[in-house]
């Protein structure tokens, strides 16, 4: 009889998973689509406006305003941490480098996050995840150094500068995993999804104004960017916000893992991109040293 009730619990997870997997993966056409001609700063700026706007009314209807207004400084912070720098890192780096290179990127986050979580939480890995470390920032040095070129390229922006871009972000995704787990489990996953949009937005108004292009952009990278707020980031941050509180960050950031396998799938078939025999080796040793730093694959046991 217990079986049941176990499928069933692990049904809506698995779902869960695999359609954050699917919506992050899509982000990176539409951030390269609308960062052509917003720019970075502004795409980000108006996709967590976007964003703030299609969840402010959920969280109305649902009762949770007492909620936002109680837990509202922790929650406005991971905002920029999870939502407005990595936005706008990621935007930047779309401009000079292929989506599917920044999603390989992307699938950093389970790496630093467990430097992070050992380094501020005292969860210190064992043999098996520390070996897992060393192969993956090994991983992460041979893809990077592929594009280690700082000279610009027809976009005026360095390929170098790309990658450290998309690796920062990578940084402040794992940042935001542990401060959630440290200060935002007992908060419910719509108001931490609609308040760190809130603080994105707020964090970045100015910046984007600053920024906005003397072209008002089309019609096209609107759509783009009106996805992106409303998919990708309100609906996709629900998700993410929840497979924390149910099954922990750490297993909920391996979702990067897949994101990849999606962002060249519409890389290829939407824009024409090509994956290198380097970059998808670099990308299997950054997945699996990722992998063994999180525990997820683990090393044989000696007898």
């Amino acid at each position: 009889m217990s079986a049941v009730p176990a499928t069933s619990k692990a049904k809506p997870w698995l779902l869960d998973f695999a359609a954050l997997a699917a919506i992050w993966g899509a982000s990176f056409l539409f951030m390269r689509t609308a960062a052509v001609e917003f720019g970075a700063v502004p795409t980000a700026a108006v996709r967590v406006l976007v964003a703030t706007l299609s969840l402010l009314p959920l969280i109305w209807l649902r009762g949770l305003l007492p909620e936002l207004r109680r837990h509202w400084k922790p929650v406005l912070l991971i905002g920029m941490l999870n939502s407005g720098i990595p936005f706008a890192l990621f935007s930047f780096a779309l401009l000079s480098i292929t989506t599917g290179l920044s999603a390989i990127l992307n699938a950093t986050v389970p790496l630093f996050g467990a430097v992070i979580a050992w380094v501020w939480l005292k969860d210190r890995p064992n043999a098996s995840r520390s070996l897992g470390l060393v192969i993956g920032f090994v991983g992460v040095a041979l893809l990077a150094w592929d594009k280690a070129s700082f000279k610009p390229d027809a976009n005026g922006i360095a390929p170098a500068w790309a990658v450290l871009a998309c690796l920062l972000a990578s940084v402040c995704y794992g940042i935001s995993g542990s401060y959630t787990k440290r200060f935002l489990m007992q908060v419910p996953p719509m108001v931490t999804a609609t308040g760190s949009q809130i603080g994105a937005t707020l964090g970045l108004a100015l910046p984007a104004l600053w920024l906005w292009p003397a072209q008002w952009p089309s019609g096209h990278a609107w759509l783009a960017v009106v996805v992106l707020g409303v998919v990708c980031t309100g609906l996709a941050y629900i998700l993410f916000f929840r497979l924390i509180s149910n099954v922990g960050p750490a297993k909920t950031l391996t979702v990067t893992f897949v994101v990849p396998v999606f962002a060249l799938f519409y890389g290829a078939v939407f824009l024409g991109e090509t994956l290198t025999p380097w970059m998808l080796g670099c990308g299997l040793v950054v997945v699996c040293g990722t992998a063994l730093a999180t525990g997820l694959l683990r090393l044989p046991k000696r007898h």
